[in-house]
């Protein structure tokens, strides 16, 4: 099923969630048992994440450095095959910009419609690590929305190879991403509006955001969308504070403000198992507050750490 049909049919608000594909050589058994508590809170779909690859430099014995190229979690492909037809749930790849041609892109989403997987996020990725500013691969996509772009004119049975006979058309749902706080490279929250209403007009079908910590910005976020034309359904993305120096990383990360008393709870807390609980807590209120303003789904990204995410979806779903 696809998902903007999901979001639009839903009588409740629907609790999904977000997975890392294992490290290279982890398997298929691992991540199952890893998500298997979520399961039970009957999620209609789980998106699995992509990772662009990263350069790391090797010593050699000569003294010399050596560029090697290195994908350490491989397999979202694979995975999500996996997932749809053992889970029986509909899992949503990501498709990114980074790390890939224009045909590169086009050969996995025409794997992901062999497999009958027909719904996708696309969105551009962060910079490779070594990189100041993101760096598209020749002939690939230096924005989230010539990705959409791509995928809708498969949907339209357009092709790269223009002389492709009886080519088939893909059926993809798209989803983008939003940022209520605002994309970290966006002049201004006005502008990433209207990148977002681009990927939106280029055929995306729903959104789903970035992670926040005050509601209210949410809410203005949508209310920004509706007055600027943007009528796809909205999900609200949310990650638990777990540890200390998520104080500073995730601002610097995801460019996010933390309330004060957010801040001021965590730095009281004396362990990480503190900061925890104090994250599940926040999580919890902001997740009773956003399904009592009838969002259509609360989006968890567990970061390969489901163990709070069951904490809150007991707590609200």
């Amino acid at each position: 099923m696809y998902i903007d049909e999901i979001l639009k049919s839903a009588t409740e608000t629907l609790f999904s969630f977000e997975i890392l594909p294992p490290l290279k050589g982890g398997t298929f058994e691992e991540i199952h048992r890893s998500i298997e508590p979520l399961l039970e809170f009957n999620p209609p779909y789980i998106n699995v994440t992509y990772h662009q690859e990263e350069v790391v430099y090797k010593h050699r014995a000569d003294g010399l450095l050596e560029k090697k190229t290195v994908r350490k979690r491989p397999g979202t492909v694979g995975i999500a095959s996996a997932l749809q037809y053992n889970c029986r749930v509909n899992v949503v790849p990501h498709i990114i910009c980074g790390g890939f041609t224009r045909e590169e892109t086009e050969n996995a989403l025409i794997d992901l419609h062999f497999l009958g997987i027909h719904n996708v996020l696309a969105v551009r990725g962060d910079p490779e690590r070594s990189q100041k500013k993101f760096i598209a691969e020749p002939d690939g996509h230096s924005h989230a929305v010539d990705l959409v772009r791509q995928i809708i004119d498969l949907n339209h049975g357009r092709y790269l190879d223009e002389e492709l006979q009886n080519s088939t058309a893909t059926n993809f749902c798209v989803g983008v991403a939003g940022y209520p706080e605002k994309h970290a490279e966006a002049p201004n929250l006005q502008s990433d509006l209207r990148y977002l209403k681009e990927k939106v007009d280029a055929g995306a079908n729903y959104i789903v955001t970035q992670l926040f910590f005050d509601n209210s910005k949410f809410f203005d976020f949508v209310n920004r969308c509706r007055l600027a034309g943007i009528n796809v359904p909205i999900v609200p993305g949310l990650k638990p504070i777990a540890t200390k120096s998520h104080l500073i990383g995730l601002p610097k990360t995801f460019h996010i403000e933390i309330p004060d008393e957010l801040v001021r709870l965590v730095e009281q807390c004396k362990t990480n198992g503190e900061v925890r609980q104090v994250g599940v807590e926040w999580a919890v209120n902001q997740t009773k507050e956003l399904i009592r303003a009838g969002v259509p789904a609360v989006h968890f990204y567990t970061m390969g750490n489901p163990d709070n995410i069951c904490r809150i979806a007991r707590a609200c779903f």
